[in-house]
This record gives C-alpha cells, structure tokens and sequence, in this order.
C-alpha cells in the first residue's frame, strides 16, 4: 500500500486516466473496494465489473481492487479525486473527517430495518441527488449507491441486550457508529475492516461492527467469535460506487446510463446474494456446538435506536448539509411509518 503521498507522485496529474490513454473509445479504470479479496461481497462486485464489460462491448473495462491496494481506506476520495483510482465501491463513512456529513450519508446508524428501503430512498427519495451536492466538490460523482443486509456483530462474549454494550472494546469506524456505540456505553476502538480478524483473535477487541454474516464466516472470524449477532440490527453502511466527476462528465450519455443501470442492478444483486449466503452460513453455524448465534429482542433493539436517534439529532447540526441529510431522510422514514 503506497501512502497518498506516494501515490500522486507515482502517477502525476493523470487525472484523466482512462480517457487520454483509451484508444477507441474505450475505458481502463481501477475502482478500489472496502472489502478484502477473499470476501463474498468483493468478488460479486468483481462479477459485475465483468458484465459491465459485456455490457459495452469492451468500451469499458473496470480492475476492481481490494481495500488498502493502492491508498488506505480513508483516502480513497482523495484518490479518486486526484485520478490515482477513476472510482471506488467504499462506505463514505470513512470520510467523516474532512465532512461529517458523509458520516451521516455513509452510515445513519440503527436507520433501516430492510435494505430495499435503503435503495428506495436513495434512487426515489433524493439521497443521490443530495449526496452527489456533497461529493462533487471533492471530485467525485455518485454513479450508485448500494448496501448491504443489516451487518451482524461477530464478538468474544454474548451481547444479549443493550446494557450488554457496557464497557465492551468493539471495532467501529470513525463517525456515526462510533459516537452511538460510545452513547450505549462501549469503548470502541478505530480500527480498519482489514485488521478484525486479528484483533479478535489477539482479544485487542471483544467484539466488532464487521459486514455481514456470511463476509465475517469466510474470513475464519467464527473460529474465535462463538456469539455472532444475526440478523443485524445496528448498521446498513451505504456503498458509494463513485468515479472521478471530469471522467463522469466526458462520458457518452449512453456509457452513463449503461453504468447507472448496471450499478443499480449489482445494488440488488449485492443484497440478495448475500442474504442467501448469510442464511446458509447460519443454518451452518447452528450445527457448531461452539458457535451460538443470537438475536437481539425488539425491545432492545428498540432501545438501541433510540439512542441512535438522538445521536443523529446531534450530527444534524454539524453543518448545512447534515441539516439538510436529517430533514429529508427523517422526512422519508416519516411518510413511510419507518421511523
């Protein structure tokens, strides 16, 4: 992994890379993703960089990189910006610290009971719009946006109520998730997706807000976390799927539609493949004498979006656009009896 630094030494001012080397019209880009190699949810994203292909006939070839490939997880939106990537398929969380209302927008934590409802917002109820209002002075143009299921929690100890929460050292990225599970009495600790598995393992953690059930089973999480929580209840991490905005906007308008369409497809294509990976990884786990999933109540679950609530009343006030994230998405949730 090359630092930022580094990396726009190493490439220059290729902004535009992609579009001045393409012969033909076609179109060579590097899109860095969140997830390891290995997980479910990396190589579904892979696959559809490979339909897009097909889908252009060639004009378009996608390389889709895993987390920490050429930039840390964190600067990739420099990155993108910058023409070191052309785009990248990351949770916009980890930008909360240049605008915390990406944190909002990436993760409005205990939000979404259903991811269907997430897309629906996002592509019909102005999150798109008002996420690239954000995004496009730092370079980026929104294509998609996608998710996940809710994630589960693999952890060390059983989490079966809130209280549970209380002084437990849990993994959780800068932002939202971060602040709530403080507000519930945890001590979470900053760490990158990459670098669960060993610290479960080392006991540095005692549990982690670490993507869905069937991602964490592959990476061996399971071994040492015997309580997973299943099904999620706490966070649905949005997807940004972004490319530079000058590439963006000297695209044929049939490329863009062809890309917004194939986009929007692998958005449910994500959500039910790995619905069905989860449920099977749990019908697995279950047979372990040594795994012992578990469910949150909806009282407590209840419990832990209240205090969300109130977490996002604060964030609301950051600034003109976490005001702006707060009144439509609470608007949404209103005139759907979600919240």
């Amino acid at each position: 992994m090359f630092t930022m630094k580094q990396a726009i030494a190493a490439t220059g001012s290729l902004l535009l890379l992609g579009i001045t080397t393409a012969q033909a019209a076609e179109y060579d880009w590097k899109f860095q993703a969140s997830e390891t190699a290995g997980e479910p949810s990396f190589k579904i994203k892979q696959k559809w960089a490979d339909k897009i292909e097909t889908m252009t006939d060639g004009q378009v070839h996608i390389e889709v990189m895993p987390i920490n490939s050429i930039v840390g997880p964190t600067e990739t939106l420099q990155a993108v910006s910058s023409g070191i990537l052309q785009g990248h398929m990351t949770d916009p969380s980890y930008f909360s610290g240049q605008n915390p209302a990406f944190g909002m927008m990436g993760n409005l934590v205990g939000a979404w009971s259903d991811p269907y409802d997430f897309l629906e917002y996002m592509k019909h109820g102005g999150g798109e719009e008002l996420y690239n209002e954000l995004a496009e002075p730092y370079g980026t143009h929104l294509i998609a946006a996608a998710t996940f299921p809710l994630e589960s929690i693999p952890s060390t100890v059983p989490i079966r109520k809130v209280e549970d929460f209380k002084g437990l050292k849990i993994r959780a990225p800068q932002g939202m998730v971060y602040n709530v599970f403080e507000r519930v009495g945890a001590s979470p600790v900053n760490l990158p997706g990459s670098e669960v598995y060993t610290a479960l393992e080392k006991g540095v953690i005692d549990a982690a807000d670490s993507t869905v059930l069937s991602n964490n089973d592959a990476q061996g999480i399971h071994e040492f976390a015997h309580y997973p929580m299943y099904p999620g209840f706490h966070s649905m991490p949005m997807i940004a799927v972004s490319i530079n905005k000058d590439i963006w906007d000297g695209l044929p308008e049939d490329l863009q539609t062809t890309l917004e369409t194939a986009f929007d497809d692998m958005a449910y294509d994500l959500i039910a493949q790995l619905k069905e990976q989860d449920l099977e990884t749990l019908q697995k786990l279950k047979k372990d004498p040594d795994v012992h999933p578990i469910d949150l109540s909806p009282e407590e679950r209840k419990k832990f979006r209240q205090a969300a609530q109130k977490e996002w009343k604060e964030w609301s006030v950051k600034n003109d656009m976490t005001q702006k994230y707060y009144d439509s998405v609470t608007g949404f949730l209103k005139s759907r009896d979600l919240l």
